[in-house]
């Protein structure tokens, strides 16, 4: 008597689908390239609920930040861009990755080679991009998750890539007792991929057809650099003392 709602639920199945296999297949990738010792599943999936509940603390500082940037600085404006999508929607995001990334992982005793800290901080952001995805896809449809497929969903993978590197030289420092340099790539690790995905953000959404060509040669940087960091850290992964 609800075959009528096949057609509509095999729908929205295939738009999740669509929403979720991108992210799933950056997961496997990042995970396959752990060459010392595997990361344990239910640690894995602890970082992407993570990665999820810290898109959901997003989402609240950048309505309430964005209600004050309303009522204080004039719309369509440089400023207003620049602090809406560095200052708000990038720092918002990236912080709260990390926050829920460090609750998760820092002391847990997996965390005891250097890759796994990028393992880690990608999965979060995955995890973020994913449930991201999910409720762009719903409400835009098909024709969007092919585009952030391809954009959106790397581009987190990217950020996390930059956040890792600095995480594990963080927590490589903070074994070793040196505090200060681990403050620092704590800092670092939230910084450089809210700068880089505040410039993403910014030029993907004030582009003209001028700066279109812009921001496709940064996408293609920031996709590339994040590979040759990610086989770096990779190859070159050592147990922590």
């Amino acid at each position: 008597m609800y075959y009528f709602l096949a057609p509509f639920v095999t729908y929205h199945a295939v738009l999740i689908a669509a929403a979720i296999i991108p992210a799933i297949f950056l997961m496997v990738h990042v995970y396959r390239l752990d060459r010392l010792e595997k990361e344990d599943p239910r640690l894995l999936w602890e970082l992407v609920k993570a990665g999820i509940f810290s898109s959901l603390i997003a989402l609240v500082e950048e309505r309430v930040l964005g209600v004050i940037l309303d009522m204080t600085v004039a719309q369509n404006t440089v400023l207003y861009n620049v602090i809406l999508y560095f200052g708000i929607v990038a720092f918002a995001e990236e912080s709260s990755k990390y926050i829920m990334l460090k609750r998760r992982s820092w002391h847990s005793p997996e965390f005891n080679c250097q890759y796994d800290g990028v393992i880690y901080a990608v999965f979060v952001s995955l995890g973020f991009a994913l449930w991201e995805n999910i409720s762009y896809v719903m409400m835009y449809g098909f024709g969007t998750a092919v585009v952030r497929a391809v954009t959106a969903i790397p581009g987190h993978a990217c950020f996390g890539v930059f956040m890792g590197v600095f995480y594990a030289a963080a927590k490589k420092f903070e074994r070793i007792g040196w505090q200060s340099r681990s403050k620092s790539c704590r800092v670092l690790a939230v910084l450089v991929p809210a700068l880089l995905h505040g410039a993403y953000d910014y030029i993907a959404t004030t582009a003209n057809d001028e700066v279109s060509m812009y921001f496709v040669f940064f996408v293609l940087a920031l996709f590339v650099a994040s590979y040759v960091l990610i086989g770096k850290a990779a190859k070159t992964d050592e147990y922590m003392m």
